[in-house]
């Protein structure tokens, strides 16, 4: 009869435990980064997000054309359009068609562009610069979003990056889907309260990515429109004095 081997059940039992032991080690921003990694390539990944060149949308009713690529941005409302490097901040301003002259003016528009290109650009791709430099991201734990679905919540932070470096968000990732689904903005990272809580959903495709337009909430309604990811833009889009046609 062969002799029982005692070592078995406590190889079995190291195999148990050690993924357990495994998980628990895991910090905070280890898992943070793991759930943004994984928000990231259900979106499309970062070769989606790389290969697509052009965006489009309209936020607030200002609509915009981003060329990523090429760091061009246009930006309009009603017969007033900036065209801007995103890099430089040079470029041109016009009013009802025609250049503006005033170089205090216009140095004060075109400052004025950038700093709309990031936040209404930011409102549109959040999920993708989660694991942008400068970004620092905690995971805190799970909670519910106002639609009741259960979800991961990361806490994102910055150092030295962006125009508001103060700022803080909560980020809701849904624990079924892998996306994010609700956002909270906070004006400073002291503040107990957010500024707004708001939905991230209604994804759709958009060449080779997905993003979301709706942004309401139970006390508003907001949503982004004419949202596009074209192949390809025309020059002339980039150049054009008055309002554009949209994609």
């Amino acid at each position: 009869m062969p002799k029982p081997n005692l070592l078995r059940p406590f190889f079995c039992l190291c195999l148990l435990v050690l993924p357990l032991l495994a998980a628990c080690a895991q910090s905070p921003d280890d898992k943070a980064k793991s759930i943004a990694r994984k928000v990231v390539e259900n979106m499309g990944g970062e070769e989606g997000w790389s290969d697509t060149r052009y965006l489009a949308w309209t936020f607030n009713n200002q609509y915009q054309v981003w060329d990523k690529h090429q760091n061009r941005f246009r930006w309009e409302k009603d017969s007033l359009v900036a065209i801007i490097n995103t890099q430089t901040k040079e470029g041109k301003v016009y009013a009802a068609g025609k250049e503006l002259q005033d170089a205090q003016e216009k140095q004060k528009l075109l400052e004025r562009a950038h700093a709309l290109w990031i936040n209404n650009s930011y409102w549109l791709v959040m999920p993708f610069k989660l694991q942008d430099p400068g970004v620092n991201l905690r995971y805190i734990g799970e909670e519910e979003t106002i639609d009741g679905k259960q979800a991961d919540v990361l806490e994102m932070t910055f150092e030295n990056v962006g125009l508001t470096p103060q700022n803080k968000y909560k980020v809701w990732v849904d624990k079924e889907q892998g996306l994010v689904t609700q956002w909270a903005f906070f004006r400073n990272y002291e503040d107990a309260e957010p500024t707004f809580t708001r939905r991230w959903s209604d994804y759709r495709d958009y060449g080779s990515i997905k993003l979301a337009s709706d942004r309401s909430n139970p006390q508003s309604d907001f949503e982004l429109f004419h949202i596009a990811a074209p192949a390809k833009v025309p020059d002339k889009v980039f150049n054009s004095p008055k309002p554009i046609e949209k994609f």
